[in-house]
């Protein structure tokens, strides 16, 4: 018997490669600081449990496949604020961004076509873009450059006759760059020009930190309807990762109709979960102030704690709540099995997501780690700290320095 060509391409998630030994140094009494996985800790909006706890319909009957007309209306007035129009047909309802993200690459591509990704990127893009056959073509990206990518050289030089579309997160998992204005129209360009899809996944919209940037969404450019593919989820935004309710957004006629028969083969969303996310597009936007507020805080307390360990290079990030960092160590992957296997103060360690894998180029990320900051900041202050001491004895002990 033989696995399948596509399944052997794709690669273990390094946000959760380490879970079965992380459990079981749980099990022997040590306590880890979890920084490997962007699940937040803020509590979901009470409007999420009041909506599901209401739900009376004697049967649990399946949702339209292509989504709750309730949760699809509630997704259109949340856009008409951004100044984006949408019609009902535009917005398909996913398990999660991840089904809309999978969906988009089925539809588009081929085998052997090519999607433009700005490396470092989101890994699980790499499994999508694998399902279906395609291949990914990196835009590389440095820390030095502070892992900026919007240069239209350095786009177009990527550009063949195989390329299928440009994918990118705004604002990035995992660098937490932010696209300004200008970038956002020179990437849309590109797409519009040479003829391929835009696929802009948008969860982290709400987290931006300089106000200059507003809420950026790729929508507000109308020229570019045809290209634009649009990737929201109401994980991150509303806290509420385990409800899987996502949504992918196009008026290109023809890719509606491709979605919309995946939507129909795995017949629907869970309904309790879009009753739930109904509700949660009717929360007030203070509840965006506050935790972008949180986050922000967060954030100011990881990198100040990376920039005082000795011969980190780390860049501030200016949206979501992911900061990249090279650290001085020989490899990422081998540091971190080493501080949960032989590393503990005071019966503590700390786990990030090893960050080679967020890189297509081979040799690339060694030593760089993806860190979400989604505890509390005195929780964070005293991971920085566990990760200052491993570094420095894991140099001492592992790497003669």
């Amino acid at each position: 018997m033989k696995i399948s060509i596509n399944a052997n391409r794709c690669e273990p998630s390094p946000m959760r490669k380490f879970h079965p030994l992380a459990v079981k140094v749980k099990e022997d009494g040590k306590k880890i600081y979890h920084l490997n996985i962007g699940q937040p800790d803020i509590p979901t909006p009470a409007a999420f449990y009041e909506a599901t706890r209401a739900f009376d319909n004697k049967t649990l009957a399946y949702e339209a496949s292509p989504g709750n007309p309730a949760l699809i209306d509630a997704i259109r007035k949340y856009y008409a604020k951004l100044g984006i129009s949408l019609d009902a047909d535009d917005i398909f309802i996913t398990t999660g961004g991840s089904e809309a993200l999978l969906f988009t690459c089925l539809s588009i591509l081929d085998p052997y076509t090519e999607v433009i990704i700005p490396e470092p990127y989101y890994p699980n893009y790499t499994t999508f873009v694998h399902a279906a056959g395609g291949v990914i073509r990196a835009l590389h990206t440095t820390p030095e450059e502070g892992y900026r990518y919007a240069f239209r050289d350095r786009i177009e030089k990527l550009i063949t006759k195989n390329t299928r579309a440009i994918m990118i997160t705004n604002p990035g998992n995992p660098t937490g760059v932010v696209l300004s204005r200008e970038e956002m129209r020179m990437i849309a360009d590109v797409a519009k020009e040479h003829d391929l899809f835009l696929i802009s996944d948008e969860v982290y919209r709400e987290f931006c930190y300089d106000d200059k940037y507003g809420i950026p969404s790729m929508g507000r450019f109308t020229d570019i309807d045809d290209n634009l593919v649009i990737v929201d989820s109401v994980s991150k935004r509303f806290s509420s990762c385990g409800a899987r309710v996502g949504c992918v957004i196009t008026k290109n006629k023809e890719l509606q109709q491709a979605i919309l028969k995946f939507c129909q083969s795995r017949l629907s969303v869970a309904t309790l979960d879009q009753v739930g996310a109904t509700a949660l597009y009717s929360v007030d936007k203070e509840f965006f102030v506050q935790s972008k507020a949180e986050y922000k805080k967060r954030r100011d307390t990881v990198v100040q704690g990376l920039r005082d360990i000795p011969g980190v290079l780390v860049e501030e990030p200016m949206g979501a709540f992911y900061v990249m960092a090279q650290l001085p160590v020989d490899d990422a992957d081998k540091f971190q099995r080493w501080l949960l296997t032989a590393f503990s103060d005071n019966g503590e360690t700390v786990m990030f997501a090893p960050g080679a894998p967020f890189y297509e180029t081979p040799g690339s990320g060694i030593n760089e780690v993806r860190i979400a900051y989604v505890l509390e900041q005195k929780e964070l202050q005293r991971a920085m700290e566990l990760l200052g001491k491993g570094i420095a004895q894991y140099r001492k002990e592992q790497m003669g320095l």
